[in-house]
């Protein structure tokens, strides 16, 4: 056998004993990177609720502000809520203060409880 055919033998043989890492490494790498972009898909839902928590109880706060009735104000804080949102207007003085609370859906332990809270001075004490 001349070099050449030697070379070509053990390329051959080396190829043969790569045979499988290839589908292994993907039934790996795929479920991992499906986990990864799950969780953060999951993460960008959550953070989604939080900043509509935060605007639903800005929205409350200002309308009660203004002197609209109660009712008023808490629908405007359940239109811009997230679903199942539970909305608590008080009145401390001069200042309205209105605090929206939503769970978030998730797995397990991954589920959170997301809150806003915004505060306003009344405009009948200005």
């Amino acid at each position: 056998m001349c070099r050449s055919e030697e070379a070509a033998a053990r390329r051959a043989a080396g190829s043969g004993a790569d045979a499988g890492f290839v589908t292994a490494e993907a039934a790996v790498a795929i479920p991992a990177l499906v986990l990864v972009a799950m969780g953060l898909l999951w993460a960008l839902m959550a953070a989604c609720g939080q900043i509509q928590c935060v605007d639903a109880a800005r929205a409350a706060a200002r309308a009660a502000a203004r002197g609209e009735p109660w009712p008023a104000a808490e629908s405007a804080a359940r239109a811009a809520a997230p679903r199942g949102a539970r909305v608590a207007l008080t009145r401390e003085g001069d200042l309205v203060r209105v605090r929206v609370t939503a769970p978030t859906a998730g797995p397990g332990a991954l589920g959170l409880t997301l809150r806003g809270e915004a505060v306003a001075l009344a405009e009948s004490t200005v």
